[in-house]
């Protein structure tokens, strides 16, 4: 059975790796110092390693107190169906233990969230920027 490094640090992330993760998602447009800013700016983020190869990230925003959101979760789909992506909600959950927890994730991905335990909201809302709404909506968010 292979061993992964799981880590809550930011300590010698590989930022060309993560850019890579997410944007082949489409998760992201982001170059690799945007990326680590918006890690940077998040309470709480977890990373997967195989060796030194970034394999999985996840981050979520944090009050840190009642209200927490999740956002850029990715494994490589390399390593799908091991269970990493539950890992990574987990060891999020872990430090959002007290919080509300939303995400904003892709329409093609929302059951298996709700298989972790997630629920519809029927209050949820957002204002998008005027030069990502073309965007959005082609990919089926709204």
């Amino acid at each position: 059975m292979t061993t992964y490094t799981y880590r809550k640090d930011r300590t010698d992330i590989d930022w060309t790796q993560v850019t890579r993760l997410l944007n082949g998602f489409g998760l992201t447009r982001f170059t690799p110092a945007e990326t680590e800013k918006a890690f940077s700016n998040s309470a709480v983020n977890v990373f997967i390693l195989d060796g030194g190869k970034v394999i999985g990230c996840g981050r979520a925003l944090s009050d840190g107190i009642s209200q927490a959101a999740i956002y850029n979760i990715a494994v490589d789909e390399a390593y799908h169906g091991q269970g990493l992506g539950k890992k990574l909600i987990a060891l999020i959950l872990e430090e959002t233990a007290d919080c509300n927890v939303i995400l904003y994730t892709h329409p093609d991905t929302v059951t298996w969230y709700e298989e972790q335990g997630f629920r519809r909201m029927k209050t949820g809302l957002a204002l998008y920027h005027p030069d990502k709404l073309a965007a959005i909506t082609r990919m089926g968010f709204i």
